[in-house]
């Protein structure tokens, strides 16, 4: 669909700036004055068409650019009618900020752009962007993250502080629809995230702000040294009572270079450095494989080693989690996650088959139930019992 939004820009440019000027009459200049957005003159279809409309060549393609940079994985995302429905009704929002602020007319899909570029903020923040760059000999390119460009350079340097600097014909610009798109991406994006209309993932602005609030309870649980004992060590954590100590019923006694292991995982996930956990736990592991963590921090090493594609020793780091705390919240979703591991990535399909039929009986979520449900289905067929395939 992304493809199609940039064809059709293309396309209307052609039949109003080359074609329509070259014609006799130059019908193009009449097209554009009948369909861009008048507020002195509104009409309803104002708010779609001006869209499709723009000034010059420069204008066209620098739009379609950050289209294509940022609208692909939208679209990916969205799903293709939903994402034509998106960018349609971003354009209108942005029609209508701009006819608040402003008596001229406008064209161009930069409004609609600007609420793709807020929904590829929402939805991957932690992306990567390649600049290129030429400085008189040196050319090259490097890398920023998504969220520095976007809330930097495009919208508060571009739109907010250039502005104020620049005299000339950058009063030109629509930063009234830049402005209105840019919030509406945003907040639309965030709400359907919210309210899981789109589909969730580890990446998106809710699962980066759920795991900020989780570092600042964990720093909270380690205020003092009864509480930091217990969120380091979990069960194998020691009373300092009466100045002796002592390992909890069933822990295994522990020297002094695991425990300082265990200490260096707790801080490395307090501080979301989630490779210098795992890299802490292989060395925990390699020294005692009868360690556990506590459940914050073995879930987060099991979930990093899985994402790492280090499957046997994620559904080993899984399965120490539903060993100790089989009765917890997460422990369905565990289940689900040891099942689709062992199906997908090991191939064990008699080992996924029991995990997966435990947590289709126990998952609350309809979404994680079927996929339980589809999982089980493709199981069984590979292991000959008929079935079907996820699609």
């Amino acid at each position: 669909m992304n493809y199609a939004i940039i064809g059709a820009n293309i396309l209307i440019y052609l039949v109003t700036d080359l074609f329509g000027a070259a014609a006799a009459g130059g019908f193009g200049d009449g097209i554009k004055e009948r369909y861009l957005l008048n507020p002195a003159a509104l009409s309803l279809p104002q708010f779609v068409t001006y869209q499709f409309l723009h000034g010059d060549i420069l204008h066209l393609l620098g739009n379609m650019w950050f289209l294509w940079i940022f609208g692909n994985s939208v679209n990916s995302k969205m799903g293709h009618v939903a994402y034509l429905l998106f960018y349609l009704s971003a354009g209108i929002f942005a029609g209508v900020g701009f006819a608040m602020w402003s008596n001229n007319p406008c064209i161009g899909a930069s409004g609609a752009i600007a609420g793709v570029t807020t929904a590829f903020l929402v939805l991957f923040p932690h992306s990567q962007v390649t600049m290129f760059y030429w400085l008189w000999f040196y050319v090259g390119t490097w890398h920023i993250k998504a969220v520095v460009l976007i809330v930097l350079k495009i919208i508060i340097w571009d739109n907010l502080l250039a502005p104020r600097l620049t005299a000339g014909g950058l009063e030109q610009v629509a930063y009234e629809a830049h402005i209105a798109g840019y919030i509406y991406g945003f907040v639309v994006c965030f709400v359907l995230l919210f309210l899981r209309a789109l589909p969730r993932d580890q990446y998106d602005i809710l699962a980066l702000a759920k795991r900020h609030y989780q570092r600042q309870q964990l720093r909270a649980a380690m205020a003092t040294p009864e509480a930091e004992a217990r969120a380091t060590y979990g069960r194998v954590a020691a009373s300092t009572a009466g100045g002796g100590s002592r390992n909890d019923a069933g822990a295994a006694p522990e020297d002094a270079q695991s425990l300082m292991l265990r200490a260096r995982i707790a801080e490395n996930v307090g501080r979301g450095d989630l490779d210098g956990a795992v890299a802490a736990y292989d060395e925990l592991m390699a020294r005692d494989s009868s360690q556990v963590l506590a459940r914050q921090m073995q879930l987060a090493v099991a979930n990093h080693l899985k994402t790492l594609g280090q499957y046997p020793q994620s559904v080993a780091a899984y399965g120490k989690f539903l060993d100790v705390y089989p009765r917890d919240a997460e422990a369905p979703r565990v289940k689900l996650m040891l099942g689709i591991i062992y199906a997908k990535y090991l191939e064990k399909h008699e080992t996924a088959e029991a995990y997966l039929r435990e947590s289709a009986e126990s998952l609350k979520d309809p979404e994680q139930r079927e996929q339980a449900s589809q999982w089980l289905q493709t199981v069984v067929a590979a292991l000959g019992r008929g079935g079907t395939s996820p699609a």
